[in-house]
């Protein structure tokens, strides 16, 4: 393609097939994952097993035949929206809630039918639940007293964690004198006191607001990191899962839609729902005309032009109706036609989301489908499209992936 693209910084010559694009990273609205290509921090041993887990309520089926594996050392979230069952799950590890049938095994050990205060877990809760007579450094031995520990241990064990979370001069301060970010840090230490083999986090963030919700999410992970304790985290809030975790689990109606890295649940779902549920996506529905081991192409009636897609199919299409997913920082705007016989749309802007890093443009074509496309506000410009601007989007061969559910 000759195209001149209309994103800022980006403007002399389009995105490398083996580099994202200038606006891919700010633009996808989700939070920038740590590196995937360092030797991972955690060992490669399970050290939590759950085996056919279902929970039932009545006539509702919460958690269906989950199957999960965990690393030691690692930090998973269970990301899904209301009714997913991810706190349902969280509780039958934690031992709050019998599961219906499976199993749960920890470090080897069957451990569903032993009671919450005997399983070697701690849980912090969305609401922290600190005792509010109690000061900090009360807060953080009362586990350690209730396990009946020595004064000597006892004092050492809150010593190294009023230390670990920079909490050491409020340690005679009570919760209601400490900030939301804080109260936060006093729980988890409260949780990592007694050393558990597995440390539970229930919409860890929940309470806090935006700006202070980020600046902990790192910090909690630095902590969590440095005790080197397995962690497995409930949230709802793609970004939290995405910089916080390892891997993540997709849950939807009680089942796993997907687990992988951050990395792999955006950029290569495994279906539309994971699709639409992590990041913003565009989804065209068309049919297979042409698919070979290295490239297939897709005809959507939503498109003029047909889907080119520089690589085979991977999973094995039912039939020939499929969707194409395309991330709307992978595709880009000009006002200049492109020469190509595939892979973009002429339209007119619909609507513009300006969102500070970046702006998020609706574009509408012919048909009546709109496409949004992500552009990065790197630069101060006055000749950017607005609104029923004529434009062409356009993307490469590489940027739109195939999925069959």
């Amino acid at each position: 393609m000759v195209t001149t693209p209309l994103s800022d910084g980006n403007s002399a010559s389009e995105p490398s097939a083996n580099e994202p694009s200038v606006n891919e990273t700010a633009a996808s609205g989700l939070a920038i994952q740590r590196p995937q290509g360092k030797t991972p921090r955690f060992a490669e041993d399970i050290v939590l097993e759950v085996k056919g887990l279902c929970k039932r309520f009545d006539e509702a089926l919460a958690v269906d035949n989950v199957n999960l594996q965990v690393k030691r050392g690692e930090i998973f979230a269970l990301l899904g929206g209301s009714g997913s069952g991810k706190s349902t799950l969280l509780r039958m590890l934690a031992g709050f809630e019998t599961p219906t049938d499976g199993h749960i095994l920890l470090g080897g050990q069957d451990i569903t039918a032993i009671p919450p205060y005997k399983r070697p877990i701690n849980m912090m809760f969305q609401s922290y639940a600190l005792f509010p007579h109690m000061t900090v450094a009360q807060n953080i031995a009362f586990g350690l007293k209730q396990d009946k520990l020595a004064k000597a241990e006892v004092d050492a064990r809150v010593a190294q964690m009023l230390k670990l979370v920079h909490m050491e001069r409020f340690a005679k301060r009570k919760p209601h004198q400490l900030s939301g970010g804080q109260r936060q840090r006093v729980a988890l230490a409260r949780s990592l006191a007694k050393r558990p083999k597995l440390l539970l986090l229930d919409e860890p963030m929940g309470a806090l607001d935006k700006k202070l919700r980020t600046e902990m999410q790192l910090e909690v992970v630095e902590i969590i990191e440095q005790v080197g304790v397995t962690c497995i985290m409930v949230t709802h809030d793609q970004e939290e899962a995405m910089t916080m975790a390892d891997r993540v689990a997709i849950m939807a109606d009680g089942w796993i839609e997907q687990v992988g890295s951050p990395v792999d649940v955006y950029e290569s779902p495994a279906s539309r729902m994971v699709a639409e549920f992590v990041g913003t996506v565009n989804l065209f529905e068309g049919e297979i005309v042409e698919d070979a081991a290295d490239h297939c192409q897709i005809v959507s009636p939503e498109l003029e032009r047909p889907i080119y897609i520089d690589h085979g199919i991977t999973t094995q299409a039912v039939d020939r109706r499929v969707w194409a997913a395309l991330r709307p920082e992978k595709i880009w705007l000009t006002r200049e036609k492109p020469s190509s016989d595939y892979n973009w749309a002429e339209g007119k802007v619909h609507d513009i989301a300006y969102l500070g890093g970046f702006s998020l443009y609706y574009v509408r074509t012919a048909s009546g489908q709109l496409i949004k496309v992500s552009m990065a506000n790197t630069e101060r410009r006055g000749d950017r499209p607005t609104w029923e601007d004529s434009v062409y989007v356009y993307w490469e061969d590489h940027s739109a992936i195939v999925l069959n559910r």
